[in-house]
């Protein structure tokens, strides 16, 4: 019981950290909508990096990344290559993203639409995705926090009411500091995460003989756990595709876009993110580790997979390690879930509320509107982490489709000319419309995709009717795309393609 109740007070206080972060941030605030929001796009690149990194990764990384190991072998080692795509489309997507915001007055993705494409009823269909999409995903991040706090407690506190717990928390900070008090939490947590997951990993591996000790054992007593099996290729391509641009497209990291301060950042990204994809190896090693400690997934706590980090050290380490390490899964919860229900929050209330309830808001007004909708999405995501279980890395990868699917009308108004409006929504709805049946498993994909490619399947069905349909309808105004040619000829001039 003295050991859970130690165990706690370690998470407590990386939980409890934040509020004082955010009290901080309030005092720096302006007052401005503009400042809560997007911390009147004045961020530094360390603030930038590890919000990025901290708010890419979740516990969909901590926790979920060591299930998939323990469950389905080295399929999630495309973690690697995700991490290098995230970076290249930070670099290459987001600083022209960057770029026009601050040029254009942009605080959402929505605002970016609007302008890009003269359309009001795309802009709000981005909205709808947005939050549609986003609003799972924080889902997975209460149920890990939740599952760190219950199974450190011994059961005591209950996976109800430790969600709960992980909910107030950071309606608490964020409501007092908004992004600014997220940035700075996420320096903290961001290195909390790093060294946490390849720690933990050479920890457990430690436990069974060795990384090398370990990954013997796995072959003699699971053959060809260590090999990708058949028909896993078009997951393996689905999640190295999916799983990056849903997150970059995700509304979190729109609000980073437009809160930095200097293109620069944007060029050190790829480098960095794909050096930061080291800890993935720290994942491999418990998922594999975990497999031999626990061979059945019956032997973990609710039989889930997500389970095994904590399992494991709750059930072989000192327990004040352990908590620490547990401290790190919850960084990683809260580092996302921070970020999501802010930016979804962001989006309600600059692109709906301000638009079709109340047009004339005061700053003050504007900032206290997107409080209460931290209360109101937060509560939303709590109730279905409650009554909608599952893998985190499962969900996570049907939420992500839907927010992989701004992609193409992003790009198509970067890159193409010739994109039209019509195209832009027939190709989101198409693309949202399949990713919906074939990912929450109402219909099985066809062919080679019903192996986990419905996301993909989604995404490629939304370029092909995007590109039809705009080569088939009116394009977007002369008038509009005069504007933006010289707005793109500025951003040649004054950032370059490098900085």
């Amino acid at each position: 019981m003295s050991q859970n109740i130690i165990a706690l007070c370690v998470i407590g206080f990386f939980m409890i950290f934040p509020l004082a972060i955010g009290f901080i941030a309030q005092r720096k605030a302006s007052g401005s909508a503009e400042d809560y929001f997007i911390q009147s796009r004045s961020m530094g690149p360390v603030a930038v990096f590890f919000s990025v990194a901290a708010t890419w990764w979740s516990a969909f990384a901590f926790l979920g990344s060591n299930g998939y190991f323990y469950t389905t072998g080295p399929l999630y080692w495309t973690a690697i290559a995700w991490n290098v795509l995230f970076g290249i489309l930070y670099f290459g997507v987001g600083k022209k993203i960057w770029y026009f915001g601050k040029l254009n007055g942009y605080v959402t993705a929505t605002d970016f639409f609007k302008h890009q494409y003269g359309s009001v009823g795309l802009g709000n269909l981005i909205a709808i995705i947005m939050i549609v999409g986003t609003v799972p995903y924080l889902q997975v991040q209460l149920s890990g926090g939740a599952y760190l706090i219950q199974v450190a407690s011994g059961d005591l506190i209950p996976f109800a009411v430790a969600a709960l717990l992980f909910y107030l928390v950071i309606i608490i900070y964020v409501w007092a500091g908004g992004i600014r008090a997220i940035a700075w939490c996420d320096i903290f947590y961001g290195v909390l995460l790093f060294f946490g997951m390849i720690f933990a990993g050479l920890y457990v591996a430690s436990l069974v003989g060795g990384p090398a000790a370990m990954f013997r054992t796995v072959e003699e007593m699971f053959p060809g756990h260590t090999v990708l099996q058949d028909g896993a290729w078009m997951k393996w391509l689905t999640m190295f595709i999916i799983t990056p641009i849903g997150s970059f497209m995700g509304p979190q990291l729109w609000a980073r876009f437009y809160a930095t301060s200097s293109p620069k950042t944007f060029d050190m990204m790829p480098f960095l993110l794909a050096l930061a994809a080291i800890a993935y190896v720290g994942s491999c090693l418990t998922g594999n580790a975990g497999k031999v400690i626990y061979p059945d997934v019956g032997e973990l706590i609710n039989s889930n997979a997500d389970y095994i980090l904590p399992t494991v050290l709750f059930n072989n380490a000192p327990f004040v390690l352990g908590s620490v390490l547990m401290a790190c899964g919850a960084a990683a919860a809260m580092s996302t879930a921070n970020a999501q229900v802010l930016a979804i929050s962001t989006v309600y209330t600059m692109d709906l509320h301000r638009h079709y309830i109340n047009k004339n808001m005061s700053e003050r007004r504007t900032i206290w509107v997107g409080r209460i909708a931290l209360l109101v999405f937060s509560a939303m995501a709590y109730i279905m982490c409650l009554y909608v279980p599952g893998l985190l890395v499962s969900i996570g990868l049907v939420t992500l489709g839907f927010t992989a699917q701004v992609m193409v009308p992003t790009c198509g108004a970067l890159f193409w000319k010739r994109s039209s409006v019509a195209g832009a929504v027939a190709g989101v709805l198409v693309g949202g419309g399949i990713n919906a049946v074939y990912g929450l498993g109402l219909m099985t994909a066809p062919g080679p995709f019903a192996n986990g490619g419905a996301g993909l399947l989604a995404f490629l069905c939304n370029i092909v009717v995007f590109v039809i349909v705009s080569l088939v309808t009116k394009p977007r105004p002369q008038k509009l795309m005069d504007e933006l040619k010289q707005q793109y000829a500025d951003y040649y001039h004054q950032v370059g393609f490098y900085s």
